[in-house]
């Protein structure tokens, strides 16, 4: 199961295994990057767009904590499921992505 973490929550999510780098992978498209993105905080912030994730899958560590971030939720879940699939457990989709991020942190554009 992949847990659907609120943004106000992820620190949380993150710390509940404190020996797991945590890593916020981000599948939004460089435009969508460039228009709003998150500050890194206590995490890595990973950025591969979501068609290029089964190429780039070397760049994630199994035992890395990930949580998948997009613009409402939906590809970001995609992914996180794509990579439960491929052995990676300790995974959590944003829930409500880049748009609820932006509810939590004012400094954070919505588009």
């Amino acid at each position: 199961m992949i847990d659907q973490v609120r943004p106000a929550d992820l620190a949380a999510w993150f710390a509940q295994d404190a020996d797991a780098a945590p890593v916020l992978l981000d599948v939004r498209e460089p435009w969508e990057l460039q228009t709003a993105s998150v500050a890194p905080a206590g995490f890595t912030l990973v950025a591969i767009p979501m068609n290029e994730i089964p190429a780039r899958l070397a760049e994630l560590g199994e035992s890395q904590r990930i949580a998948c971030l997009c613009h409402h939720g939906a590809r970001s879940q995609r992914v996180a499921a794509f990579l439960n699939q491929n052995g990676f457990d300790q995974l959590a989709n944003v829930a409500g992505g880049i748009d609820a991020w932006s509810s939590h942190d004012p400094s954070v554009p919505r588009y």
